[in-house]
């Protein structure tokens, strides 16, 4: 089978759209439509139903997202051994959130050029969607990532756990004071709990990207929930203080790989990135 008719289909279902698809690949709509329609000649069965809302799967190709991940990525797997580099024994591709991108990705990327030389190394930083596409798909073969999506065909580890605590740049600040709060969207269970404890607040400045949020905090002035790491530096140079007796939240970090995954390869590296995270190596 073609591995384009599975890419396809797999990015049929991420973005529950033909057209949407076609726009993520670069292809005329026409050519989503003729690889989904030769595909289902292929298996003898309707994989989508069309409507005016996008596609949904039918139970044929309810059946079929079971195994489409595994034709991608044994293709996947299958060009990348036939390029790895002369005195390499393999090729590894990770790949993070850009908010994890440093110092957790980049202490795991010196990690195993140090300890694991005769590795390969692609190093991938994207948008958390995207990401978890390109993990289902072989593209790449483990990823660091927050609340990651749970599908079939991926194996999730937690690696640790991040704290969001309230900072300020006024160091009189007792509470969190509205007029100079900026929210940032660390996702749909921090909403949840941020609502919990704070009903009435309603932030007229907000940012979906960590470190540029904490960017404008530290540039304007103002307070916000970051993640202690990315303040720890910030709180140790006096530039952002702790807002006392506040609620903090837990924001786990997971490893992300393919379950069938060559575990020769992406073994001894998750153990020097889970010696990193546990923080036996410094990160």
């Amino acid at each position: 089978m073609d591995i384009e008719l599975a890419r396809t289909f797999l990015e049929i279902v991420s973005t529950g759209s033909f057209i949407r698809a076609s726009e993520r690949l670069n292809v005329a709509q026409t050519t989503v439509s003729a690889r989904i329609r030769h595909l289902e000649q292929l298996l003898g069965r309707p994989l989508f139903i069309r409507n005016k809302g996008g596609a949904s799967l039918t139970p044929a190709g309810e059946q079929f997202l079971r195994h489409a991940p595994t034709f991608v990525q044994l293709w996947q797997r299958t060009r990348q051994q036939v390029k790895v580099p002369a005195g390499r024994r393999a090729v590894l591709t990770v790949g993070s959130e850009v908010t994890l991108a440093q110092p957790l990705l980049l202490s795991w990327v010196i990690w195993i050029r140090q300890f694991l030389p005769d590795i390969a190394l692609r190093v991938h930083v994207d948008v958390p969607q995207d990401l978890i596409n390109q993990v289902a798909s072989g593209m790449v073969d483990v990823a660091i990532m927050y609340a990651p999506q749970h599908r079939p065909g991926l194996r999730i580890d937690l690696l640790m756990e991040e704290k969001l605590v309230l900072v300020t740049t006024d160091p009189e600040a007792k509470r969190l004071e509205e007029t100079s709060y900026i929210y940032m969207d660390w996702g749909p269970d921090f909403g949840r709990q941020h609502d919990m404890n704070f009903p009435d607040i309603a932030p007229d400045l907000s940012f979906d990207l960590g470190p540029l949020a904490l960017g404008y905090v530290l540039e304007s002035g103002g307070s916000g929930y970051f993640r202690m790491s990315a303040v720890e530096p910030h709180l140790a140079a006096g530039e952002i203080y702790l807002v006392p007796d506040m609620p903090q939240y837990s924001y786990p970090v997971y490893s992300v790989r393919s379950a069938n995954a060559d575990e020769s390869v992406v073994g001894p590296a998750l153990a020097g990135l889970r010696a990193i995270s546990e923080g036996n190596i410094e990160a």
